[in-house]
């Protein structure tokens, strides 16, 4: 037995099978809800349940907090319906909606341009379909099944390949082997493209910011931009804790000197003496904020660690006047965020 779930202001519907969650669903059918973690983490499909009943799986209360699940909010990812239901979300436009495939993937090249990012390249199948848009994600299956996300650090074209950057986890299931034993031509498990963040329509400047290897998808932003001609302007923020975690600066830098729309400003929070840093320090998002006192105007991308993204969020709308609907994330979630640890 299934229920009918309906998503408003869109007015379409899809079908949930009792045990099934809102989001998985979706997805399956092809109805664009917004998302991120898919592991109640991150809160970036949190969406208002107008009609109907639901209960949630495990979630972070950081995600959903005790009083947003009183008022009526419920994440997707994790509500499983009791009842047909109606949602009140923000609909992702039809032509984010790639299908989403199982693939085996080849390791081509294997490179770090810091001690703790590993750049991996992949070559994707050429039987295999495989779309997605930039600022999406791929999830590698384990063999013992669980899964680890990484975003296409590359934009979609005629390259059958696609640009991963991975951060070391000390300890971590798949970072430990991939930093240690990963090595050319090796066959990975991978299903995707996942995720809602991708770039909108829209004439607006724009504001690209970035955390460590939340710049992945943020660089494939900006490869799309390039590819399509862009002329709104779009200024890059990317912050590190030192120097180094700037893995790809020298790129940026030509980057924007290669593109009259694009300007780039570096920022590091914890410089040392010896790091010789004479850029700009503080958090990344203030240095936004610094710059742009009246954010009204503007798109938002945002990228990187969970409490990054959420500060900015936050500091955005309630100081700078940004529209909560124009700022776009992907919050990075580690499995330590995702259980809590």
């Amino acid at each position: 037995m299934s229920l009918t779930i309906t998503v408003q202001p869109a007015g379409r519907s899809f079908t949930v099978a009792r045990d099934g969650t809102l989001l998985a669903a979706a997805i399956e059918q092809g109805i664009g809800l917004p998302y991120g973690c898919k592991d109640g983490a991150c809160g970036s499909c949190k969406s208002k349940l107008l009609e109907g009943r639901v209960i949630h799986g495990a979630h972070q209360a950081k995600a959903l907090s005790a009083e947003e699940e009183a008022a009526g909010y419920v994440l997707t990812c994790c509500a499983i319906p009791q009842t047909d239901c109606t949602l009140e979300a923000r609909s992702v436009p039809a032509e984010g909606v790639h299908p989403v495939v199982k693939m085996p993937v080849r390791v081509s090249s294997l490179s770090k341009p810091a001690p703790d990012v590993l750049v991996l390249k992949l070559q994707l199948p050429a039987t295999q379909n495989f779309r997605y848009h930039a600022g999406q994600y791929l999830e590698f299956i384990l063999r013992d099944g669980s899964r680890r996300s990484y975003s296409m650090a590359n934009a979609p074209g005629n390259s059958a390949e696609a640009e991963l950057h991975i951060r070391h986890m000390p300890g971590g299931k798949f970072t430990d082997h991939a930093f240690t034993n990963l090595k050319e031509r090796d066959i990975l498990r991978a299903e995707g493209p996942f995720g809602s963040f991708f770039l909108r329509e829209g004439e607006q400047p724009m504001v690209l910011l970035a955390s460590g290897t939340g710049f992945a998808p943020i660089k494939a932003l900006i490869e799309q931009l390039e590819r399509q001609g862009n002329t709104r302007p779009a200024r890059l923020y990317w912050g590190g804790r030192r120097p180094q975690d700037l893995y790809l600066h020298d790129w940026a830098l030509a980057a924007a000197e290669r593109l009259p729309w694009l300007s780039y400003v570096p920022v590091v929070s914890d410089a040392q003496a010896d790091d010789g840093w004479t850029g700009r320090t503080g958090f990344v998002h203030r240095a936004v904020l610094e710059d742009h006192t009246d954010l009204r105007g503007h798109q938002v991308y945002a990228c990187g660690a969970p409490i990054v993204v959420e500060s900015a969020r936050r500091d955005f709308v309630l100081e700078a006047g940004l529209p909560e609907e124009q700022f776009y994330a992907d919050a990075f979630t580690s499995e330590a965020d995702k259980h809590g640890a």
